[in-house]
């Protein structure tokens, strides 16, 4: 037990979570808000008593502080740890650089001392000092036998070596400008390489130890879906003990864990295996992982990428062989009663990282085989597909599995070992939790509705088993039916698959020319936002700027500085927009995101549903793109004073059976397909903008 946690008995009766939150409101010299304080007592009713919440908090609503305060006051109490996940980067660095700072210390008094926080990554994320102490590189890549990528690649990592001396967390995010993933690879390890603290020569300085030592000792430990994945899936405690879990942007944590949980099988994979076994293990078993690594690169050769619903003939041997020679390879490389890290600190070390690439081909190979021992598709846990991609010209194929559904695992590993608060401003889907609660794990309804401002946080008696747990929309402080005009354009044709149709080039210039440039153009695909940038450039004088001519960072910030310009792109920008202010008054969607009709997980799932009977275009294909088009549409109002015009070229929207259960999923804002109304509108907007310069 830490030392943190030995002084339970020394905390005074600490002041209740309203009183707290006004406290930390007013020292931040924020306004207090309805939508923030519901929350803040939802969640804190939901730790009193280990029920499990939603939330759908909408922009503006200061939901960061209406759950950081009830769990730092939770953790102060108690003693315990309180574990808070996001998706994004942007958002890890708010809370741990901007939010918590100052919260600890708007709260110190009152709680008694300054609560602790702090910021627990994956290993990966950290500089490894073994690594770069003992010179092991990585096996070169083919296509790296170039002078200037060997010779850029040698420059970054000659910088990774200086800033070694000058870090203090290894983190590396931390560094400006940032490298190349190839680069970073060669100054750190995975957990599968890593020696472990007690046998590696730097153990006792060890970046990611020091940051999970770190974390054992704080209230709030922040860290990503990621890292909360790999705990849940590995079995192995990777975060510090902890009995509540904050999921921020929680809409995106099934595709996390998804990805998590995902492997793959590739000829370059079980050769760069072999390439770590040399003068580590006898020859033979080498050339047997290289042969076995020549059949599957004979066999995938002869397949045509797709779905595996079955075993391909003479799939089952080669995938045995794989199995088997990387099984040789795992037991000479750690030979039975000893350790995988013998001899020298730099031996160990390239030990380690051979054992973990072997283990990961071994437990592909493994994963594909047990699939398809079940011999009917639709009980398949994981879903088998070969993708084929090119490689700088060069054709590369991969068989790729992932779990048809992450459901059960959350409900095991996550839920079923903490108190779980998920929030969002996206978590409805056509007006209900109850679409993505099944996709966590949990039961379909609500089991309980708690008024959680008259909650006493006394548990309520159940002699039910199953997951209990509870939702509630805050709302937004935002008027979307005053603020924001939805336009979906019922006029033009719906699209195809031929690029976009000259009809929808007219109606954006049409629009763009009405707002004066200030215009955010989501795009299904690369190609459609580049195609609509080239054109388009050429029709108006206002400047447009597309994804891809620069940082997504320095593209966005460039976009806010001039409110005549335009920025065009595809899915980093469906939700990695936040540009406040008359810089953006127009978000133009050419269409619904569905997904790929190729996309083999999501068909896979699609069927999954159908097989018992549901309607699997609503669950999963619809279901995907409510989110999106959330997501999407949540960029126009940023603040209170935002005013704006989402435009939504896909006529479907208005005319499809499915385009009423869409629009659930979206704010109430006023609805139109008049073209000149919008227009109208835009110029007002554009033309008051003016008259306030």
């Amino acid at each position: 037990m830490s030392a943190r946690r030995s002084n339970l008995a020394a905390v005074p009766e600490l002041p209740p979570v309203p009183k707290l939150l006004a406290t930390a409101v007013e020292a931040l010299g924020g306004k207090e808000r309805t939508g923030q304080q519901t929350m803040a007592a939802a969640v804190a009713h939901s730790i009193d008593t280990g029920e499990h919440l939603a939330v759908q908090a909408g922009t503006g609503t200061g939901k960061s502080l209406a759950y950081l305060v009830p769990s730092l006051r939770h953790s102060v109490r108690t003693g315990r740890t309180v574990v808070v996940s996001t998706a994004t980067i942007a958002l890890q660095r708010q809370l741990v650089d901007r939010d918590l700072p100052r919260l600890a210390e708007a709260l110190a008094t009152p709680l008694g001392r300054v609560p602790q926080f702090a910021i627990l990554k994956g290993r990966n994320n950290y500089l490894c000092l073994n690594k770069i102490n003992s010179a092991i590189p990585e096996e070169p890549e083919a296509e790296l036998f170039d002078a200037f990528a060997i010779s850029k690649l040698g420059r970054e990592v000659q910088r990774l070596n200086e800033w070694v001396s000058d870090t203090e967390t290894g983190d590396r995010d931390e560094l400006t400008p940032g490298v190349s993933d190839r680069a970073w690879r060669q100054v750190s390890v995975s957990s599968r390489e890593c020696m472990g603290k007690s046998r590696c020569p730097f153990g006792q300085d060890c970046f990611a130890e020091k940051a999970r030592a770190e974390s054992g000792q704080a209230d709030v430990v922040v860290t990503n879906h990621a890292l909360l994945a790999i705990d849940a899936i590995s079995g192995i405690q990777v975060l510090p003990e902890h009995d509540v879990v904050v999921v921020d942007e929680a809409h995106e944590l099934v595709d996390r864990v998804t990805g998590v949980a995902t492997a793959e099988l590739s000829t370059s994979a079980i050769s760069a295996a072999a390439k770590r076994c040399t003068k580590l293990i006898d020859e033979q078993e080498v050339d047997r992982l290289e042969g076995a690594a020549e059949a599957w690169h004979s066999l995938l050769d002869d397949l045509n990428p797709g779905r595996w619903d079955r075993m391909p003939d003479g799939a089952a041997p080669v995938l045995a062989l794989i199995r088997d020679a990387a099984w040789n390879a795992r037991t000479a490389l750690a030979p039975q009663g000893g350790s995988s890290a013998q001899g020298d600190p730099e031996s160990a070390a390239a030990r380690n990282q051979a054992l973990a690439a072997v283990e990961e081909v071994h437990d592909a190979a493994v994963r594909v085989l047990t699939t398809f021992e079940e011999a009917d598709p639709s009980a398949h846990r994981d879903v088998i597909w070969l993708a084929s991609e090119d490689v700088r010209g060069v054709p590369r194929r991969t068989l790729h599995m992932a779990p048809l559904s992450v459901g059960g695992l959350l409900r095991s590993r996550l839920f079923g070992t903490a108190t779980v608060i998920l929030t969002s401003a996206t978590l409805q889907i056509g007006g209900s939790f109850d679409n993505l609660a099944v996709t966590w794990g949990l039961p379909p309804q609500s089991a309980s509705k708690v008024d959680p401002a008259l909650a006493n946080g006394a548990e309520a008696p159940s002699d039910e088993k199953s997951l209990r747990w509870n939702s509630v929309d805050v709302g937004s402080p935002f008027d979307h039916a005053k603020s924001g005009i939805l336009y979906v354009a019922k006029h033009l044709p719906a699209p195809g698959r031929d690029g976009l149709p000259q009809s929808y080039l007219d109606e954006i210039e049409r629009l763009i020319l009405a707002a004066g440039g200030r215009t955010l153009g989501l795009f299904s695909s690369m190609r459609a936002a580049k195609a609509a940038t080239e054109i388009l450039r050429e029709r108006l004088d206002t400047p447009i700027l597309c994804q891809g001519d620069d940082a997504t960072g320095a593209l966005v910030r460039k976009f806010a500085d001039d409110p005549e310009t335009s920025l065009f792109g595809t899915l980093s920008l469906w939700q990695g927009v936040d540009v406040p202010g008359p810089s953006l008054s127009l978000v133009i969607l050419d269409r619904i995101p569905f997904p790929r009709p190729d996309d083999p997980l999501l068909v896979a799932r699609q069927r999954a549903v159908e097989s018992r009977g549901g309607n699997g275009f609503l669950s999963v294909a619809a279901n995907h793109a409510a989110l999106l088009l959330a997501q999407g549409t949540g960029r126009l109002l940023r603040s209170t004073d935002d005013r704006g015009v989402i435009a939504i070229l896909d006529s479907r929207l208005a005319t499809a059976r499915y385009g009423g259960y869409l629009r659930a999923s979206l704010p109430p804002y006023w609805e139109t397909s008049d073209p000149q109304v919008v227009t109208k509108a835009l110029e007002r907007l554009t033309n008051s903008v003016a008259q306030m310069k």
